[in-house]
């Protein structure tokens, strides 16, 4: 009975299998392309956003390698983006690759970037700027949030004196600065004006050195009024002088504001044994290279010991510490090019190896120029007839 049984039933199992086949075979080609949430649910893409990032000749494959949950949006504004990046100027070929680097940007509504687009209009009048500026920081300028704050920080920045080109940067390389309440930069930017008189700073050069500081680290924003306060306190306590402080606060480009004074007093006990010397000896070695407060111990030894492998002496070192502010590498190959002049740093002084690259390079072709050229090339061949 049970063999009749199997017989019969199994007739039906392959009309139901008939049945359901159809329905597999016109399945949908964007539903191959699944996407689980961390709650296991499985979604499909938006197939009309696909097509339009299509037309628009967008690397759809990218965007699903690393931003594939903008395609599952269900509302997207493709047309709406890509022709507010036309009216300002970009080609097609420059949308493609907007979105393809920042496809969230499809995803905020068209009046957000319309506003963002006004934002930046405020610091970046010419267009042709502003598109080149989208074009390079795409994610900077679609993060649309904050806006009414942004508006605030940037004429506050503007009333401070900062010029326009220094706020574009910000906005590019910086922004989180704008997330800030306006209150609060308003709070650190005295604070910041009140060290600098405390030390003896005068009232006609603080607004040069406040906006010289903030064009060179606008992160100093972040920091807080009462980790400047426990800074300069803890820099008095080492026995620098107001004078002195003055000068660092100068020399660091607000970075001394965020150093930990815990990392600096370890910076400061591994100098005086590395270099042999006494605390005021080590305070005109700080005031020479201020980097020595910001160097942690390990960046310090290795650029120490990366010096000695060169022939350089301690006692070198010592008369001209800002050579410590270059990495190993840099070192080596200063020193190979300026061997290769015949000049030997080991017996002279450091001065003609320190500086940035457009220093060096002026200093190694003045160097050049006194050496002159060879009158023959010693390893070219001679045409001798014999």
């Amino acid at each position: 009975m049970l063999w009749k049984w199997l017989l019969r039933s199994q007739p039906c199992r392959l009309c139901s299998f008939r049945k359901r086949q159809p329905a597999l075979t016109c399945r949908p080609f964007l539903s191959y392309f699944p996407y689980t949430t961390d709650g296991g649910q499985r979604n499909r893409e938006n197939a009309r956003t696909v097509d339009k990032l299509y037309r628009l000749s967008v690397d759809i494959t990218k965007i699903r390698r690393l931003k594939g949950w903008v395609l599952l949006e269900d509302k997207t504004y493709v047309e709406e983006i890509a022709k507010i990046l036309q009216e300002l100027g970009a080609t097609e070929t420059a949308v493609a690759s907007i979105l393809e680097r920042c496809p969230e940007a499809i995803v905020c509504s068209p009046t957000a970037v319309n506003t963002q687009r006004k934002l930046w209009q405020l610091v970046c009048k010419n267009e042709q700027e502003l598109i080149k500026l989208i074009e390079q920081f795409p994610e900077s300028f679609f993060t649309v949030k904050d806006q009414e704050t942004r508006k605030l920080n940037i004429q506050f920045f503007q009333e401070l004196g900062l010029k326009n080109v220094v706020l574009s940067r910000f906005l590019t390389t910086a922004s989180n600065i704008f997330h800030n309440p306006v209150e609060k930069n308003k709070q650190m930017v005295r604070a910041l004006q009140e060290s600098y008189l405390s030390v003896g700073g005068s009232e006609a050069n603080m607004k040069v050195w406040l906006l010289k500081l903030l064009s060179q680290n606008p992160f100093i924003l972040l920091n807080s009024p009462a980790a400047i306060k426990e800074t300069l306190e803890f820099l008095q306590e080492q026995g620098f002088t107001n004078f002195e402080i003055l000068q660092l606060l100068s020399k660091l480009k607000g970075f001394l504001f965020q150093l930990c004074p815990r990392s600096v007093q370890n910076s400061i006990s591994f100098s005086k044994n590395a270099f042999k010397c006494t605390d005021h000896d080590l305070k005109q070695l700080v005031l020479k290279c201020p980097a020595i407060l910001a160097y942690s111990v390990p960046v310090l030894e290795e650029r120490i010991q990366g010096l000695l492998k060169e022939g350089i002496s301690i006692t070198q070192i010592r008369e001209a510490p800002m050579v410590l502010e270059l990495t190993p590498q840099i070192v080596q190959y200063r020193v190979r090019k300026l061997n290769a002049l015949g000049y030997r740093i080991k017996d002279g002084h450091l001065a003609n190896l320190n500086g940035t690259k457009k220093e060096f390079e002026a200093k190694f072709g003045k160097i050049q120029a006194k050496t002159g050229r060879p009158l023959f090339n010693p390893v070219a061949p001679l045409n001798v007839e014999e």
